[in-house]
């Protein structure tokens, strides 16, 4: 494979929800051949997995595989384990704390299989729809822990060592907030009826979780309604308008 054919692969960790959708939309405008691997890593539901095939499909990718990790018993958390509570949605801005919700290393796990499988099929970048601002604290979405994963990419991989590659972590929406998200996404075509973001899972969402609220906050913050609901939003009296950044070329 020449140079210029591995510069037009990229590799797109979806799960389904708003954000990794969107995350799709910028890799394919940037890239003509893009891969998608969707984790099964002992989720509460799978729900997720049916909006991330229908993501795969509507984007037309090269090959979307479904990957199944059934470390569930070995990482303590909220949505992992279904006898744990799952906490409403809160004030925006938090508690400060890293909620139960947090997978211990998810995304260093989740990461780790995509850069073997971005080495093997000799991709030059990683898509992960991560926020560092409208999300819920968790410490694996921070730019400074994509930076340094870029750089153990480098020292982990026979490309990286004998060849000099550099894979790229890119994370389009680190630092826009969920209401530009939605903005993004609207002016790249994401069809938001087919993502899925709801902690409960079930039919339709349960409007009560952290998940839900931050969804909310974008649609409302864009003035679009969201396709899932019914009544086209979700408002809460906790929340906050926020003020939205310039969005970033793609």
């Amino acid at each position: 494979m020449t140079t210029a054919e591995r510069r037009s692969i990229a590799v797109v960790l979806l799960s389904g929800g708003m954000d990794s959708a969107t995350a799709l939309a910028v890799a394919r405008k940037n890239f003509p051949r893009v891969h998608c691997l969707t984790m099964l890593y002992g989720q509460r539901h799978g729900r997720e997995v049916r909006s991330a095939r229908q993501l795969a499909r509507y984007f037309r990718v090269v090959h979307h595989r479904v990957v199944k990790l059934p470390f569930a018993p070995l990482l303590a958390s909220a949505l992992t384990n279904p006898r744990k509570a799952l906490p409403r949605a809160r004030p925006h801005g938090g508690s400060g704390r890293i909620p139960a919700t947090y997978v211990p290393a998810r995304n260093t796990i989740l990461l780790s299989i995509a850069l073997g499988y971005a080495e093997t099929i000799d991709a030059e970048a990683i898509y992960i729809g991560a926020n560092a601002i409208d999300y819920s604290g968790y410490p694996d979405c921070r730019p400074e822990y994509f930076r340094a994963f870029e750089r153990l990419a480098q020292l982990a991989t026979r490309a990286g060592v004998e060849r000099r590659r550099r894979f790229r972590i890119e994370a389009p929406l680190l630092h826009l907030s969920k209401t530009d998200i939605v903005r993004l996404g609207e002016r790249l075509g994401v069809p938001w009826g087919m993502t899925w973001s709801c902690y409960m899972g079930g039919r339709t969402p349960c409007r009560h979780c952290d998940s839900c609220a931050l969804r909310a906050r974008g649609f409302d913050g864009a003035g679009i309604p969201d396709p899932l609901l019914a009544d086209g939003h979700i408002r809460s009296s906790r929340s906050t308008p926020r003020r939205s950044k310039v969005l970033p070329r793609v």
